[in-house]
């Protein structure tokens, strides 16, 4: 909603096939442009093109990177105006505004890093490439995962309710599967101490050469991945324990590891076809507002197209109700507007007779 309500400088909803009068951009109360143009939020969706050497100029965000490049500059300008000539108040904005845009983000004081023990643990972390011969296929990894988690954190600034789902549905996924990790380690390791008090002492093996690796994650879900890959780690070093000191078979053993790796690997694949699709052009505009009353034809289609691909968003999450643990979306809704999104249709109104997917 208070993401979608500011009117497009240049007219580039002509250019860029955004609806009249909706801003394709985030916006904010606390910005120092007359139009709400949120810079911070933008210089993060747009963190790879500012980062990369040399952008491709022919990609279809490049005319947003050329607006916040002329927004940084106009708020330069703005810095070094004269502003003791402006309205006290929007003065005040105006430096402070400067002031918070010269301030750099926090860093980590030193590298996070994450130890591991076992090839499987390893292995669940990186994922596995294809093979030269194109007949293995790709298995995606930990690493991958919290990257496109990433992306679809991000996302969630734009109002997305499908990208606040996928966020729940794979957060609840990863304490799910923490928990099993948990319970079946607390099991055993009071099982390990049964037998200490009767004189038996046992060690869960380790390695000799461990393997550290630095993480540098740029989301809380990165964090969150690394976490559980670790009590994998550990669960596996338990379960191999208990195969090589007799406290289980051979079969029993591989079983029970093999049985967690596929839920974290079917875990891991989940998101990935979500922001495949969420993240085109065509899809990336989708939010909240598309689903209310008065929306253009454009919005319809990518409602329909959403919900072909994924199913209705749960109305829980739709109104807010349901959030994700960590979020980008920063909306303030009034009692109306909550009124609004807990009587919208979660389908496209109208009938087309167009494919659900036309837009894709």
């Amino acid at each position: 909603m208070a993401t979608t309500d500011a009117t497009p400088r240049h007219g580039r909803s002509e250019q860029d096939g955004t609806p009249s009068g909706t801003a394709p951009f985030p916006v904010s109360p606390d910005s120092p442009f007359a139009d709400g143009y949120d810079i911070a939020s933008e210089r993060d969706a747009l963190a790879d093109l500012v980062a990369a050497d040399n952008p491709d100029r022919g990609g279809p965000r490049w005319t947003r990177l050329v607006e916040l490049r002329e927004r940084e500059n106009e708020l330069r300008q703005m810095t070094r105006s004269d502003i003791g000539q402006r309205v006290p108040a929007a003065a005040v904005a105006i430096k402070e505004a400067s002031g918070i845009a010269g301030l750099g983000q926090l860093a980590d004081a030193t590298p996070d890093t994450m130890t591991l023990h076992t090839k499987d643990a390893y292995r669940m972390f990186t994922g596995r490439p294809a093979d030269a011969s194109g007949k293995g296929q790709p298995i995606p990894g930990g690493k991958r995962f919290a990257a496109v988690l990433k992306s679809i954190w991000h996302l969630s600034a734009n109002d997305n309710p499908y990208a606040d789902w996928i966020l729940v549905r794979v957060y609840d996924g990863l304490v799910a599967i923490r928990a099993h990790l948990s319970r079946v380690i607390t099991a055993r390791e009071e099982a390990i101490g049964l037998l200490k008090r009767k004189g038996l002492t046992l060690s869960v093996m380790a390695s000799r050469s461990p393997k550290t690796v630095e993480l540098g994650f740029r989301s809380p879900y990165g964090y969150a991945t690394a976490e559980a890959i670790v009590e994998f780690d550990y669960y596996v070093r338990m379960i191999k324990t208990l195969i090589h000191k007799d406290r289980m078979s051979d079969e029993g053993g591989r079983a029970a590891i093999r049985e967690v790796g596929r839920k974290m690997r079917a875990l891991f694949l989940d998101p990935i076809r979500w922001e495949r699709h969420l993240l085109r052009e065509e899809l990336r505009q989708l939010s909240r507002s598309d689903f209310l009353p008065g929306a253009d034809e454009l919005a319809h289609m990518r409602v329909r197209a959403a919900v072909a691909l994924f199913g209705e968003v749960p109305r829980k999450v739709f109104t807010g109700v349901e959030a994700p643990r960590h979020t980008r979306r920063r909306v303030q809704l009034s009692d109306a507007e909550l009124r609004l999104l807990e009587q919208a249709s979660l389908t496209a109104a109208g009938d087309s007779p167009q494919p659900d997917t036309e837009l894709l």
